[in-house]
């Protein structure tokens, strides 16, 4: 019996079906990954840029706030007090876990609100857990006014006098 060669045979209708399905079936996947590349590209060449806010900003003149205030500057996550020596800022991040402090005016003092921590007006921890008193920050006044440096620890015990 004689070889037949398929390739010379007429196709039938269920076989020219399952060629254009197969042929949709390629060209859409095909559609996909350049889509999906596509994507890719244009993200890659946008910027990915993270904005923060600025490490060093201006509070304020120093004449300005009186003696016993306590500046909250929550986007800053920073507490400025002028005392009767003078000024000092302090980190309003808890150092016990991280979580931000709020300030409470009648109970005097600054007080974690996860895990209960309490601080005094010179960042003193008055009961735990906290390890360690709040962060003092760089201060120091330029231009006239009092600027603030929060990317730079002060000493525990820093305070800006201002004459």
């Amino acid at each position: 019996m004689p070889l037949l060669d398929d390739l010379k045979q007429p196709l039938t209708e269920g076989e020219l079906e399952r060629r254009r399905f197969l042929g949709l079936l390629g060209s859409g996947a095909l559609g996909i990954a350049a889509v999906g590349t596509g994507i890719t590209t244009i993200k890659y060449l946008e910027p990915n840029v993270f904005f923060e806010e600025e490490a060093r900003f201006a509070v304020g003149r120093p004449e300005d706030i009186a003696v016993g205030t306590v500046l909250v500057l929550a986007r800053q996550k920073v507490y400025v007090v002028r005392s009767e020596e003078g000024f000092y800022a302090l980190s309003a991040v808890c150092t016990h876990l991280g979580c931000v402090t709020r300030f409470e005016r009648e109970r005097g003092g600054f007080f974690c609100p996860c895990h209960g921590s309490q601080f005094r007006l010179d960042g003193a921890v008055r009961e735990g857990p906290a390890p360690r008193p709040l962060q003092r920050l760089e201060m120091r006044v330029q231009r006239g006014l009092l600027v603030v440096d929060a990317r730079k620890a002060a000493e525990p015990d820093a305070v800006l006098r201002v004459t």
